[in-house]
């Protein structure tokens, strides 16, 4: 879809902005700049819509010299969205959606129908946002606004410079939430650029490590947190590059311990019996689907004989307790170690899109499961196939 080669930018003073780049975006694919400031990752957008011109190399859009096609034209078909927004401030927010349709020739209703539908799957009711004007938005919405103006022809290609940076940490998260969701439905080619190693991580499908005008590394945000190709990659994104590495290691099925389930039906001195064969303390409840229904404990070992009885008389439902650590098969490992710490869990349930229990993660299948996807991808192979060493060498 979008491919740099050999691309260099020099200016007339010799500052050279970027030097030989070499990189494919591939179709829908969401690929993040990152870098720190003056390393060329704007530059490098600007090329694409000719905001800049290359020295030398050239830069093909689904195969085609963007070098050669009329730069107004060209910018009508790829989108643009930037850290300040740039909203029309004298028009309201439905007609600053519809902006780039109208230019594009689409009579002004369908247009302004086309901006309401954006509107609209950014989160934001066109009936009771459409009408006003960007003074009247918070800075969230002005960005949510300007990605919905940046969707309205339609493009094949989505550029994003820092969109995000000048909002406060929890209306940037919700932005993040927000477009990441976005992006499911439409599937934009999308290169997003941004100074933070965090949000470039939790967004990109790939990630371009920039140094000074020079791509460093370009690889998954896994591989680039478990094996940075170099020094200056390991030091751009930190010694804690094993914790960030969670949010983009999902829990699979291989990571799951198998622990004891009982049914809401059975009796207490059923699943007391399944709880010492498995030698734990605790079981999984089900209802009659095999829906999650919660857990129950084996009871306190400390208690009186007559204390110990009572506890196993009845049928489970009686002393089920509700659920409250669980999550989806496929959610991060960080979503799995916050909700640990969340509820003081040493095990959590991991269920599929029918609330049917898979199996549970505990803290030392979690880690685990860490090592693991770090081994693959240093190795090129699959989790699965990945055998760790332990203390004892088993």
């Amino acid at each position: 879809m979008l491919r740099f080669e050999h691309v260099s930018k020099r200016y007339p003073n010799g500052t050279v902005a970027v030097d030989g780049l070499d990189f494919e975006v591939n179709e829908g694919e969401l690929v993040t700049l990152v870098g720190p400031s003056g390393c060329g990752k704007t530059t490098t957008m600007k090329l694409v819509n000719r905001l800049e011109e290359p020295t030398s190399g050239r830069i093909l859009l689904d195969g085609e010299d963007v070098s050669r096609v009329d730069p107004v034209k060209l910018r009508r078909r790829i989108g643009y969205v930037i850290q300040q927004v740039g909203l029309f401030p004298h028009r309201t927010v439905l007609d600053n959606t519809a902006t780039v349709p109208v230019l594009l020739g689409r009579g002004r209703k369908a247009a302004r129908q086309r901006a309401a539908e954006l509107l609209e799957l950014v989160g934001l009711d066109p009936a009771v946002y459409g009408g006003r004007y960007p003074d009247q938005l918070s800075g969230g919405q002005r960005q949510r606004v300007g990605v919905a103006r940046a969707l309205a022809a339609d493009p094949p290609v989505l550029l994003m410079d820092e969109p995000f940076g000048a909002v406060d940490p929890v209306v940037r998260e919700r932005l993040q939430n927000e477009f990441l969701r976005l992006q499911q439905e439409v599937r934009k080619t999308v290169l997003f650029v941004t100074h933070d190693i965090e949000e470039a991580v939790r967004l990109g499908d790939r990630i371009a490590v920039f140094g000074e005008g020079r791509i460093e590394q370009y690889d998954s945000p896994a591989a680039v947190l478990g094996a940075p190709a170099t020094d200056y990659v390991a030091s751009f994104v930190g010694s804690d590059r094993g914790l960030k590495r969670l949010s983009v290691t999902p829990v699979e099925r291989g990571d799951l311990e198998q622990p004891p389930v009982v049914h809401l039906a059975d009796s207490m001195a059923t699943a007391r019996e399944r709880m010492r064969a498995d030698g734990v303390r605790w079981a999984v409840v089900l209802d009659e689907d095999d829906v999650l229904h919660g857990w129950v404990s084996a009871g306190d070992s400390g208690a009186s004989g007559e204390e110990r009885e009572r506890e196993s008389v009845g049928t489970v439902a009686g002393h089920a307790r509700r659920m409250e650590a669980w999550l989806r098969l496929g959610s991060s490992l960080k979503t799995a170690f916050s909700t640990m710490l969340q509820y003081d869990a040493g095990w959590i349930a991991v269920l599929d899109e029918e609330d049917r229990l898979l199996g549970v993660l505990t803290p030392s299948t979690l880690h685990e499961a860490l090592r693991r996807s770090i081994d693959a991808d240093t190795r090129s192979v699959e989790r699965s196939d990945v055998e760790l060493e332990t203390v004892n060498g088993a």
